[in-house]
């Protein structure tokens, strides 16, 4: 793909057929993109690029349209991230910050998605194992039994019944509360242990059993797997007259309905984004029921694209636009980031 002619051809196949939905003609990128040759030289090139796989002719007297390769070149090498507009990111703030819990920034975050994009929106939930801690806090219920509250940095809140090993008294419970919480906050998984052992022994003798069983006991809650899913909003859209998925629209609600493949697709996906941004399209994402469907994907949850704690993103047709979905995407990770941390 050394000549950038033909990269503009195959540009302007990706882009008249998101927008057309129908296979595109020499004569027509002639026409609107002023590429400067010949209809005739065009053909040529819309031939190279059929040989080389980038394109398809779905039937003999059609135009082409583009490939999961041709896709792939296109978000990799030939397209420019559109720009939200100010109001559209204003919106996307107030409607963000206006939500009360977790769970209704997931829910909103989801519903705000699939409106912008017309698509499905997949949101994860933040992923205990990889929050940091925000705050603890220690509330005495009797005189050996405590609820534990935990509050991570991504707005998780998790409450935990301890029963004590011994009694302790307000003022001792109000003093460890405060160092509790100097050794932890702000640290993840990895780092808690070692900082909740490291206070251990600096208190008093009599505490160090408390420090380490509230220890233990938020080390084991944030290392708890059960807690992770996903919540999908919009499915409604791929039953909308433009999205025309190839192999019917069944296999991909039936692939929508298996949370945990789903699960491990974002896993997946996790990995390989760049600038905070993963696209798997048709046959990359490795599931039979999307062969036709493409997922772009963000991090969100610490404001560092490269150490999210969960995923956004959009899932549609590979005849998707590409450009607006990776920018809106984009977008409301990194409000869901600053709403969270807020």
């Amino acid at each position: 793909m050394s000549d950038e002619r033909r990269l503009d051809v195959l540009r302007a196949i990706v882009e008249d057929y998101v927008t057309t939905r129908e296979p595109v003609g020499s004569r027509m990128i002639a026409e609107r993109h002023g590429l400067g040759v010949s209809s005739a030289t065009i053909r040529n090139d819309m031939a190279v690029l059929e040989d080389a796989g980038y394109i398809t002719q779905p039937h003999t007297s059609a135009g082409r349209i583009p490939t999961d390769k041709g896709y792939r070149v296109f978000v990799d090498r030939l397209s420019t991230i559109k720009s939200l507009s100010s109001p559209e990111k204003r919106a996307i703030e107030t409607f963000l910050s206006d939500a009360v819990d977790l769970d209704d920034v997931v829910a909103r975050a989801g519903r705000l998605l699939a409106q912008l994009t017309g698509q499905v929106a997949v949101v994860q939930y933040p992923s205990l194992r990889r929050s940091g801690l925000r705050h603890l806090e220690l509330v005495p219920l009797a005189p050996t039994r405590l609820l534990v509250v935990i509050i991570t940095d991504t707005g998780r809140v998790e409450q935990r019944v301890l029963e004590l090993d011994a009694a302790c008294d307000e003022v001792s419970l109000a003093e460890l509360r405060v160092r509790l919480n100097v050794a932890a906050a702000g640290k993840r998984l990895s780092e808690l242990a070692t900082a909740f052992d490291g206070l251990a022994a600096q208190v008093r003798p009599d505490d160090q059993g408390l420090v380490r069983q509230v220890g233990a006991l938020v080390v084991e809650t944030l290392g708890e797997e059960s807690e992770e899913r996903i919540l999908l909003s919009g499915t409604a859209n791929l039953a909308q007259a433009g999205m025309r998925f190839e192999h019917a629209l069944r296999p991909v609600l039936e692939a929508l309905e298996e949370q945990v493949v789903l699960l491990n697709l974002l896993t997946e996906m996790a990995a390989d984004g760049t600038s905070g941004v993963a696209v798997r399209i048709g046959h990359e994402t490795q599931l039979a029921g999307l062969v036709d469907a493409s997922v772009v994907t963000s991090g969100y949850g610490t404001g560092s694209d490269d150490d999210a704690v969960a995923l956004v993103g959009s899932i549609g047709p590979t005849r998707m636009d590409y450009p607006a979905t990776i920018a809106t995407v984009r977008a409301v990770a990194r409000y869901l980031s600053r709403i969270l941390a807020s």
